[in-house]
């Protein structure tokens, strides 16, 4: 009998996992399959057949095991900065000012990292990390889940957070086998540490092989299987599927207009998402690209309340609010607690199929619109001198740097150059066709079809 444990964190791993036909594959191919779940039980509620769902009680950091995870996070980032922007860009931003316990240990942290910082360091103060968990009452809960189920594989679905890292640990004094998704294309290039130390790894393509061996030495290739993602796989899944006509009526668009559809970031990195709309608008109200119908989807991340003085000021732009809803209120990490409906799913595809043009500040989303073939316009207008928010600096993130240099979206930095690309796309929509499948091929390594069964045949093979 081989039982799976998938751990869910987040509504984007609710999204990934619960949404694509990964469960029903987990179903047909282990005899028990139960989810650990980081999210309340309720939000599973008619999307289970035989599955059975455990909700974990939350884990909250006390400051011991804040401190070591902190110093283990800051390490990595110390030990691979030097040519990485990225990383160098992750460790400004986790310095601390505030004159609390935290933030005069974070400066400790730092100094005390700037010269301790070696994978056997990372080592050291993952194990006093976990040295805290000793007599946490939380842990040790999870400890008495694992021995009662008797898994024979924790499947996590992403390997950032910190509050899995105790779940982790008590796998490893149990003997269970576990493996993690590498939840993102920037994660591992761009990123800090992983929450904890995995048996086995699942990631998206070769490139991501190559970077997972590259930041983490104990990691084994042969303990590392490249599967794709099933972040896209419901766009290939047939009961996600509607036609254009739909899309017309649901977005109140007119059907002899081209449609520029502009996906928003989250105000944490996307800042000048403002700025870009307003001159999308103003050029179309001055005749500067042609008419067209102009479709806004906010970030799923967060409220879209920033938007609301948009909607009076430019009455012809046509608005999608990712159906999330938040599932918990007060979460350490409260944006992880949004959760995705069927309907956004369905939404988001029938933009990415029957939008002509995506324009977004540098997200995932280029990804998810060239799956359709569709051509992307990345503006990032802001630099050190401008005095706007300095989103040109992500141009030097690592995984950036690929799109930058397969030419595979238009990357503008001017009012004007936004303008052009626009017209460009619009009237030559094959422009940029070859590349676009080319950084496909590069950031997503396998086929969209039948990704979630790669994945359980894989932790299959690993049981």
């Amino acid at each position: 009998m081989k039982k799976l444990a998938i751990v869910i964190t987040d509504g984007v791993g609710f999204r990934n996992f619960i949404l694509s036909d990964f469960l029903s594959e987990a179903e047909q191919q282990f005899d028990e399959v139960v989810i650990l779940s980081c999210l309340p039980a309720s939000v599973y509620d008619g999307f289970l057949q035989k599955t059975r769902v455990l909700e974990l009680v939350v884990f909250e950091e006390k400051f011991q095991t804040w401190f070591f995870r902190k110093a283990k996070e800051v390490a990595h980032l110390q030990l691979y900065k030097k040519g990485n922007f990225g990383i160098t860009d992750n460790l400004k931003a986790n310095r601390s000012k505030t004159k609390t316990p935290r933030g005069y240990a974070s400066r400790f942290i730092f100094k005390w990292t700037s010269l301790f910082h070696s994978e056997n360091w990372i080592q050291r103060y993952t194990k006093l990390q976990q040295f805290s968990f000793k007599n946490n009452a939380i842990v040790k809960e999870y400890k008495t889940i694992l021995q009662k189920e008797q898994f024979d594989i924790l499947f996590f679905t992403h390997q950032r957070p910190p509050f899995i890292a105790p779940l982790v640990y008590q796998a490893e004094k149990l003997k269970i086998k576990t493996a993690s998704f590498i939840f993102s294309w920037d994660n591992l290039a761009s990123k800090g540490r992983m929450a904890a130390d995995f048996d086995y790894f699942l990631v998206w393509s070769e490139l991501m092989k190559t970077e997972l061996l590259h930041f983490y030495k104990k990691a084994n290739a042969e303990d590392i299987e490249v599967v794709g993602t099933p972040q896209f796989e419901p766009y290939v899944l047939e009961r996600y599927k509607v036609t254009k006509e739909d899309f017309y009526t649901q977005f109140n668009l007119n059907a002899v207009k081209k449609t520029i559809c502009f996906s928003c970031g989250d105000i944490s990195t996307s800042k000048n998402d403002e700025l870009y709309i307003t001159v999308i608008a103003e050029a179309i109200q001055k005749s500067k690209i042609p008419d067209v119908n102009f479709l806004v989807r906010t970030s799923p991340a967060e409220n879209p309340i920033r938007f609301e003085s948009f909607v009076a000021k430019y009455p012809f732009i046509k608005w999608n609010y990712p159906k999330w809803h938040l599932s918990r209120k007060g979460h350490q990490e409260e944006w992880s607690q949004r959760i995705p409906s069927k309907q956004d799913v369905i939404d988001l595809r029938i933009i990415l199929e029957y939008s002509d043009l995506n324009i977004n500040m540098l997200s995932t989303m280029s990804l998810d619109f060239m799956q359709f073939d569709k051509p992307v316009i990345n503006p990032v207008f802001g630099n050190n001198e401008n005095g706007l928010y300095d989103d040109q600096r992500f141009l030097e993130y690592p995984h950036i740097e690929y799109v930058v240099n397969s030419k595979a979206s238009q990357i503008v930095k001017t009012e004007q150059q936004l303008i052009d690309a626009i017209n460009l796309y619009l009237q030559k929509p094959e422009t940029d066709t070859e590349k676009r499948k080319e950084l496909i091929q590069l950031q997503i390594g396998k086929p969209l079809e039948g990704t979630s069964k790669r994945i359980i045949l894989t932790l299959l093979k690993w049981v």
